[in-house]
């Protein structure tokens, strides 16, 4: 993941009462050690649910995007069919078997995660392996993955202290934009603001790992946050109680300290989404990603930004090879390729592995129909490490350029820092989306996107190491008009 390249906080370990550390920090995997496995289902038979009333598994707000756009409801929007889920449940609390015939009972330590509808599949976990063969045995079931292996023991949640004010260095002001002043020219993104557009009825899910101390930082009690989720992991507290990248993500486009720091987005509603674990790197993450992305449409969000990609976990078995780049073959890409069919913007950081032996993209920035941002440096060359394209089916990646090497961020002490990485790109370039698909509401999320990318400085001839090339939002705006 991007989280890896990082590293802006000074931390101290905050443990619950029954929590013993042990000599080196660590304490036991929650809930004990397990194992986790993702279980796709046939169909959805059964389910209670209707495309008729849609009212009963999405918002109004979530609804009416899609009206908009003129976008219609599929099978994948029903729920996974709570008649499945109650019988998997049923079969790990008691399975019984013939044995030399006497009858046998045997119990599952087992529980239901979370379930993806667009997938169609249940994560379930487990203390016992075995239950995997179980559940193959159930009619409905059409594969088991093990898509986690948990670790003995884990680092406990942290938080960093943080600053009453802005650092004195920090506070000097430098025209209207402050800190974020260049950045933004970069990309031409004045006009918009200049015109009124600063994303203002729009709203932003940020899928991260840890928005540490969102609630504490002074400079972020403006944001409109209008809800926090934690998907799938164990918890360690709220979304605000470790990794600060996301808040390091949200501050490119949410804070508002004119003369200082001024976000892409600063006007827009923003969803904060934990489905990064930082304990771990294994494929479960793809899992609780998409069940975090299914949770913003359902709530109504217009865009999504994940600053996050994987390639490489913790077992090597679960790795993923080039040739597996094509937006469909991975779960996470699978499901990042479908947001825009359900009317959203997706933006996803195109990957830090530019300069090292993978060089490609990660997943989801594979996905089709989304925008994956390169990073730039000031003199607008690609940084080092932004990775390159294309996609295993020879799509140009990434789409689009932004300066990512370095930026200006907000970290989780509250303090400006300056740090690199496509995952800084992404949420910059992902703030102006939102506030160019105000000034032109008429636009599909397809559209929005091709205006991005028609407007970038290498439209005509697109490469893979550039994509459309630097993107350009006062030209955007125009063309748009």
């Amino acid at each position: 993941m991007q989280i890896r390249f990082f590293l802006f906080s000074l931390f101290f370990a905050v443990l619950s009462p029954s929590a013993h550390a042990a000599d080196d920090g660590k304490i036991p995997f929650p809930g004990g050690k397990c194992s986790m496995f993702r279980v796709e289902l046939k169909d959805k038979s059964g389910t209670p649910y209707s495309l008729r009333k849609p009212k009963e598994f999405l918002s109004e707000r979530s609804i009416e995007r899609r009206k908009r756009q003129g976008l219609k409801l599929d099978s994948t929007d029903l729920p996974v069919s709570p008649r499945y889920v109650e019988a998997i449940k049923a079969r790990g609390a008691a399975y019984y078997f013939q044995k030399g015939g006497v009858a046998c009972n045997l119990k599952y330590d087992m529980s239901v995660v979370g379930t993806s509808k667009w997938n169609n599949t249940v994560l379930v976990r487990t203390s016992d392996d075995y239950v995997a063969d179980v559940l193959r045995l159930l009619p409905f079931v059409k594969k088991v993955t093990k898509v986690l292996a948990a670790p003995d023991s884990v680092m406990p949640p942290v938080r960093s202290i943080v600053a009453e004010s802005l650092a004195k260095a920090d506070t000097m002001k430098v025209g209207m934009y402050g800190h974020t002043d260049k950045q933004i020219d970069v990309v031409n993104g004045k006009p918009l603001h200049e015109a009124g557009f600063r994303g203002k009825g729009m709203m932003i899910a940020v899928l991260d790992g840890g928005f540490m101390n969102v609630d504490k930082i002074p400079c972020m009690q403006k944001i409109d946050i209008v809800a926090t989720k934690v998907v799938g992991q164990p918890s360690f507290g709220t979304v605000c109680d470790a990794l600060d990248h996301g808040t390091c993500v949200l501050s490119l486009m949410a804070v508002d300290e004119p003369g200082i720091y001024v976000g892409t987005a600063p006007e827009a509603s923003y969803v904060l989404v934990k489905t990064e674990v930082g304990q771990y790197e294994q494929m479960v993450e793809e899992d609780f990603w998409a069940m975090g992305a299914e949770y913003a449409d359902s709530i109504g969000a217009d865009l999504i930004n994940s600053s996050l990609g994987y390639n490489l976990y913790d077992v090597a078995e679960q790795n993923h090879k080039y040739g597996e780049l094509d937006g469909k073959t991975s779960l996470i890409s699978r499901t990042a390729s479908m947001l825009a069919s359900k009317g959203i913007v997706h933006c996803n950081s195109a990957g830090n592995s530019g300069n090292n032996q993978w060089k490609k993209i990660g997943v989801p920035a594979d996905a089709d129909d989304i925008l994956a941002v390169g990073a730039l440096t000031p003199k607008k060359m690609n940084a080092n490490f932004s990775s390159v394209g294309p996609s295993a089916d020879g799509r140009v990646k990434p789409d689009i350029m932004a300066p990512g090497n370095p930026t200006a961020v907000v970290n989780g002490r509250g303090n400006i820092s300056y740090g690199s990485g496509t995952s800084f790109a992404s949420p910059l370039l992902c703030g102006l989306v939102a506030c160019l698909w105000q000034s032109m509401p008429e636009k599909t999320a397809c559209e929005i996107m091709d205006i991005v990318r028609m407007t970038g400085d290498r439209a005509e001839e697109p490469d893979n190491v550039f994509g459309h090339g630097i993107a350009d939002f006062g030209k955007a705006y125009q063309y748009g008009k």
